[in-house]
Order: structure tokens, then C-alpha cells, then sequence
């Protein structure tokens, strides 16, 4: 279990192999009576919705439930209007409550209803994909898509509980699983030390699988950590960024073809090559680095990275400040920092690498 700490409030994050079977319970000890809206999505709702809606009833919940489709397009003001509405239609009120049953986009959609829905209600995330196991659900980072911008509508907005269960991993497809482990590899490389050493040691896919307790619960600590000290991302918060820059540009570029982790372990790659190339990263860590990705299977390398629509994107990063960039730098594992490039630099800067 690990507490994430923050002016405003004090939650848990409970990660427990079987934990699913005990949602009513868990949820009824932050939770009085009220009612509740599940939103999750068709491939989870086909898997774990009724289970899940079965526990909260016998916990003494009234549930409602809303099922998006699957994948990145449901972050979206769409979607958005679609849950408030849903909320309002069954005159959900401040003494309610939302519960994210997914990943990473009916999360961020999740709690981004929560938060504006009558100025904020109460949130629960019980996260299935490894991606928001060690990443999205913890922190407070709500937001959708609008267009072809990635994350440009949100806000923090912390949940009361996260549920972890690692046992939800089983039913993913290796490509949904592998992409969650790029983020995995991203804490470790910001953390450096014993977690470093631990992804040097995860060699398949299956080791992923037969370690994941042990990797999501040093990921959500180290990530706790940086929140607790930075909730609103006005200093280190910024290094779990690392891999994003670029990553968030191509992966709105693909339009569905790549996965966030698969973007985002390209993005890692990409990023220190260039810092190599400057003398900042070393070029030993970058071939670390690459090795614990190609291992499981993880793309290193897209074309998109040097067309000119990915320098266009980049003035849509929210670490953009008034034409500068705020990149995250990696000198060595452990060793995160920031590097500050103009957008009239990012030109020669993503075309200067092997």
C-alpha cells in the first residue's frame, strides 16, 4: 500500500493480487451509502463490469452504470458531455460518487466528470491496464483530447481510493500489456538505483507478468513521491514526462497506430539520442535503455518522428512557455533534468540524431 499525501487530501493506494474480489468491501471504507456511477469501457465492461456492479449493490451502493467504446477516441468533449449528462439524468448530487473501471482514457475522463461535474464530486479509480496501474491513476491528472491536441482539457483533481490488482493484467493482450511496461521502464529510469536494476532484469513478457506487483508498487511509490512534492507540476513533477514531448506528438500523428507506451518508448529513445549528441546522456545509458525496451518487444523508432507535422505538434505541449520547451533530460539513471529548448530550435534538435 502506498499514501499519496497532498494539501488538499490523503488517499491510498492499495495494490494486492485478488483485490477485485473485494471492491465492496474496500470501497465501503472511504464510502458511505450513495450512488455511483461506473464508467468504464466495452472490452473491460465485457470482462469485469458485472462482477464489479454485483459487489458495489451488496455493499449497499445504488449503481449506475456507462460504457464507452474502447480506445483513445473516447477521451473526448463528447464523451465528457456524454457522462455528465448521465450524471444529471439520474440526479446524481455533491453527496455522490464516479468510479473509473479501465485504463488510462476512462480514467483521465473519468475524473475529469468528477471534477467538474457541480464543482466536484468523489472519485474512486479502479484501474485495469497496466498503463494506469503505474502511471495515470495515481497523481490527479484528469483531461481529454480536443481535436488533434493530446491532454488540453483537464485538470488535478485527486480520487478518494486507487484499486490496483495485478490479477487484472491477465486478460490483457501482450501489446496492451508490453505498452503499460514502457511507463514502468520510464519511473525506473527517473528513480535510477534498485528499481533501475529491477527492470535490467525483466527480460519477457512474462516477467512482467510474474513480477508485477513488484513493478507497479515501485512505480506508484516512486510516482507518489514526486506528487507529494509537486502536485501541480511546477518542478520535478515535470521529469515524468520523460519520453512524452515526442511521445505525445506521435502518437496523436498515428492516429490509433501506435499505443501511449509504444509513443512513449519511442519518445524516451528519440529524446536521448539527441541529448547524446549533445553530450548531456551517456551513450551507455541509451544503450540500456533501448535493450530493456527491444526485450519485451517495445518499438524504439517511428518515421514520424522526423516529419514536420511533429515539430507542429510540439507547440501544442503544455510544457510549452511562450515558445520555449521543457525537456526532460536523463544524464544518467537517476539523473533526470530539465533542458530548455525554443520551438525554432526543435527543427535542427529532432532532425540531429543518428
Amino acid at each position: 500500500m502506498v499514501t499519496v499525501s497532498v494539501p488538499d487530501k490523503t488517499y491510498q493506494v492499495q495494490v494486492l493480487d485478488g483485490l477485485r474480489h473485494e471492491i465492496g468491501k474496500k470501497i465501503r471504507q472511504v464510502w458511505s451509502p450513495r450512488q455511483i456511477l461506473v464508467i468504464t469501457d466495452k472490452n473491460v465492461a465485457d470482462l469485469y463490469l458485472s462482477d464489479t456492479v454485483v459487489q458495489l449493490q451488496s455493499a449497499g451502493y445504488q449503481v449506475t452504470t456507462l460504457v464507452l467504446p474502447a480506445g483513445e477516441r473516447s477521451k473526448s468533449l463528447a464523451s465528457l458531455e456524454k457522462a455528465i449528462s448521465c450524471l444529471a439524468e439520474h440526479q446524481f448530487t455533491r453527496a455522490d460518487g464516479v468510479i473509473a473501471l479501465g485504463g488510462g482514457v476512462v480514467g483521465d475522463l473519468a475524473g475529469l466528470t468528477s471534477a467538474t461535474y457541480m464543482r466536484g464530486i468523489a472519485f474512486i479509480q479502479i484501474a485495469t491496464s497496466l498503463t494506469a496501474q503505474v502511471d495515470s491513476s495515481v497523481g490527479g491528472k484528469t483531461a481529454i483530447n480536443l481535436g488533434q491536441t493530446k491532454n488540453i482539457m483537464g485538470t488535478f483533481y485527486q480520487p478518494d481510493l486507487v484499486l490496483i490488482d495485478p490479477t487484472y493484467l491477465k486478460t490483457l493482450a501482450i501489446r496492451d500489456l508490453v505498452e503499460g511496461y514502457a511507463e514502468v521502464v520510464k519511473c525506473s529510469v527517473l528513480a535510477g538505483g534498485d528499481f533501475w536494476q529491477l527492470t535490467g532484469t525483466i527480460r519477457t513478457v512474462n516477467d512482467i507478468l510474474t513480477r508485477s506487483s513488484e513493478l507497479i508498487t515501485q512505480s506508484v511509490q516512486y510516482k507518489a513521491d514526486i506528487v507529494m512534492q509537486d502536485e501541480r507540476e511546477a518542478g520535478i513533477r515535470k521529469y515524468l514526462n520523460f519520453g512524452h514531448t515526442i511521445g505525445h506528438a506521435i502518437e496523436l500523428l498515428a492516429e490509433g497506430g501506435l499505443r501511449h507506451g509504444e509513443a512513449v518508448a519511442i519518445g524516451m529513445i528519440a529524446i536521448t539520442e539527441r541529448f547524446v549528441a549533445e553530450n548531456i546522456s551517456s551513450s551507455e545509458f541509451l544503450q540500456a535503455l533501448n535493450r530493456r525496451l527491444q526485450l519485451v518487444g517495445l518499438p524504439v523508432d517511428s518515421v514520424l518522428i522526423r516529419q514536420p507535422a511533429t515539430i507542429d505538434q510540439l507547440a501544442h505541449d503544455k510544457k510549452n512557455l511562450s515558445g520555449i520547451l521543457q525537456l526532460v533530460a536523463v544524464k544518467e539513471p537517476g539523473q533526470p533534468a530539465i533542458i530548455k529548448k525554443s520551438l525554432a530550435e526543435m527543427t535542427e534538435f529532432i532532425e540531429g540524431a543518428s
